[in-house]
């Protein structure tokens, strides 16, 4: 007999007040979870970026397979290594899905709008009892898991996964070094791209520094020509993208830049954001170039480029735009 005080749906029933339940982080069961969901509100970023955008996930890639920027859908890629923890949280009447990383920081968050999709949060496959949260995202995948991680190649892929994600010969460099776009993207969500910029010296392609208050007058620009870009946030282990025309932007006193892209609304505080550079490499239709904002910490928090396929004339328009941008 059902207990009438209990819910099979734990997490989300109204009667709990509070309730975090741990669920599946290994991918490919993480992205059958998030695609369930039809409506949902889904943030990434920190203090400096933030990205916010209401819909339904796309199938969230991993670091090291073909990447796309598709309207409507909220992208996700993440870095498998580092997200250590999933849960369904419960909190002041909200659902939430959450991934942390090892440290505990947040990476991403969905907050559910709906209450069929409150009740689908129960149906999520749970950690095994008494397992190390840990744990359940180092376990070895199945061949057949394995085998349904990348999506199939399409137009809007922001990079080629053999130039992106290759090893080079010898294994003597970093892949970032000769790498395309999405090879700079992945080495960024690896660990906020530190390690990339210590060493960014010895990039083969053209990369320059230009100033951070400058990217407010980008985004005035682009958004009266109707000139559409690409912003991806970065937080620990997961990057979010959208890609769009900007319908309105807006500035605080102290330096918060706002922005309505596509579906999507992205915040940047400049007043908070280190260095900008100017970062040109290979994507859809030759050399292409992104503005990468870092944080106090020397960490990308936001870039600002062109993903997959966006027709020449966008392209040449973007290009003269950041080539008339003084360096810093």
């Amino acid at each position: 007999m059902t207990d009438p005080h209990g819910c099979a749906f734990d997490g989300c029933c109204p009667r709990r007040n509070t309730g975090v339940r741990l669920i599946d982080p290994r991918m490919p069961e993480l992205a059958r979870c998030l695609t369930l969901f039809r409506y949902v509100q889904a943030v990434t970023g920190g203090p400096v970026a933030r990205i916010d955008q209401a819909g339904s996930y796309a199938v969230p890639t991993l670091r090291g397979e073909p990447f796309a920027v598709r309207p409507g859908t909220i992208t996700l890629r993440l870095d498998a290594e580092r997200v250590s923890t999933a849960v369904v949280a419960r909190e002041e009447g909200s659902v939430l899905v959450r991934l942390l990383d090892g440290e505990g920081r947040t990476a991403h968050e969905g907050r559910l709008l709906s209450d069929g999709d409150r009740l689908l949060a129960g149906l999520a496959r749970t950690v095994e009892a008494g397992a190390v949260p840990g744990e359940a995202s180092r376990a070895r995948a199945t061949p057949d898991e394995e085998a349904s991680r990348a999506p199939e190649a399409s137009d809007g892929e922001a990079g080629s996964p053999a130039r992106g994600t290759g090893t080079p010969v010898g294994g003597s460099a970093p892949v970032w070094e000769y790498g395309d776009q999405l090879a700079q993207l992945d080495a960024v969500l690896a660990d906020g791209g530190v390690a990339r910029r210590a060493a960014f010296g010895r990039y083969r392609g053209e990369h320059r520094e230009v100033e951070a208050g400058l990217v407010s007058a980008v985004l005035d620009h682009v958004c009266s020509v109707g000139l559409p870009i690409g912003v991806a946030v970065f937080a620990p282990a997961a990057m979010q993208a959208c890609a769009g025309r900007v319908h309105v932007t807006d500035r605080t006193v102290g330096g918060r830049v706002f922005a309505a892209l596509a579906d999507s609304s992205v915040e940047i505080d400049l007043a908070d954001v280190r260095a900008c550079h100017l970062v040109r490499s290979t994507a859809a239709h030759g050399p292409t170039s992104a503005l990468e904002l870092d944080d106090a910490d020397g960490r990308c928090v936001a870039v600002l480029t062109q993903f997959g396929i966006v027709g020449e004339q966008v392209h040449r328009a973007w290009e003269d735009l950041t080539a008339s941008l003084p360096d810093a």
